[in-house]
């Protein structure tokens, strides 16, 4: 890669990994589901009238803004607000590839390497070192939340394979659109009317702010310059840099949240980056394919669509 390719790879990784840090920021003006579906508002606004008509068939955008944009991301936000930190939310989500495998293996009949299955077990691992970690720290029912959310994103790359969209910047927008209406939903019936309201009326320059950075920072600007990159280069020299966006999510919450980093969420990282990578290997000429490319936004960030044959995705 030329070196202005790479400082752009590596400026997707870090917008994704800070992403998780904005999203603990922007709980404190939102519920978290009111929060997740302005997300999508002001992403898919003005976007889905520049990207022009959907190019896959819209039963598709469907399942996965449904599995992605409402279970997926209202999960993780839900999570976050009930106590999970940001750093280890960018962390944890990235089990998601071992959740796309084994769906993959038994929706799709893709067979997993030895390499791929000793990385998931490593992965696995070290989840299970985190939940030792914020067991002792903090809510494991929030912990519990965020796995569930890497569950739900790992079945939407599934369905992504199976919508195979050309576009992987038309695709998330549109796909943006699916989820508003049902999150507002669930959010006048669960979080109320008056608290959203209120967080409406309350709406100040840093709470817009965070909406406009999950919206266009990290969905618009992460998902188009990706699919740039992947246009021009294999995707297996772009896709190892998303393995960079917990180490910038951790980081960032560090930095800006205060958020301690402990020995053993050290070794929960180490265990699960290690264990995604093992995951994400090219399989040999001749064998099945793995883990299918992610989808996505997290923070959580939002992932490269199926059509891409990446290995490891984003939030």
């Amino acid at each position: 890669m030329r070196p202005a390719h790479l400082a752009l790879a590596v400026l997707v990784a870090a917008v994704w990994g800070v992403n998780f840090t904005v999203i603990e920021i922007g709980l404190d003006h939102f519920p978290p589901l009111l929060f997740s579906a302005l997300r999508f508002l002001a992403a898919a606004l003005p976007a889905v009238f520049l990207v022009g008509r959907p190019k896959v068939a819209f039963r598709w955008i469907v399942a996965v803004g449904l599995v992605l944009g409402v279970a997926k991301f209202g999960l993780l936000f839900i999570g976050m607000d009930q106590g999970m930190p940001a750093g280890l939310s960018s962390l944890v989500l990235q089990i998601q590839a071992v959740f796309t495998a084994g769906i993959a293996a038994l929706a799709l009949g893709e067979r997993p390497s030895r390499t791929r299955l000793l990385g998931m077990a490593v992965a696995l691992a070290g989840i299970a070192v985190a939940a030792v970690d914020e067991g002792a720290s903090g809510p494991l029912g929030a912990f519990a939340l965020v796995v569930a959310a890497a569950a739900c994103w790992g079945a939407s790359n599934v369905l992504t394979r199976r919508a195979a969209p050309p576009d992987a910047l038309n695709f998330m927008v549109w796909v943006s659109t699916v989820p508003v209406l049902p999150l507002l939903a669930l959010s006048l019936l669960t979080e109320g009317p008056s608290r959203d309201l209120a967080a409406l009326r309350a709406l100040d320059w840093q709470g817009a702010g965070t909406v406009l950075y999950v919206a266009w920072i990290t969905t618009v600007f992460g998902f188009g310059a990706w699919g740039w990159l992947l246009r021009r280069h294999p995707a297996s020299t772009v896709a190892p840099f998303s393995l960079l966006v917990p180490v910038f999510g951790m980081s960032s919450a560090f930095l800006f949240l205060g958020e301690p980093v402990s020995p053993l969420r050290w070794c929960a990282a180490a265990l699960l980056v290690g264990g995604v990578a093992l995951t994400s290997l090219p399989p040999r000429r001749g064998r099945a394919t793995g883990p299918l490319p992610s989808t996505g936004s997290a923070g959580g960030a939002d992932r490269t669509p199926g059509a891409v044959p990446a290995r490891t995705g984003r939030p």
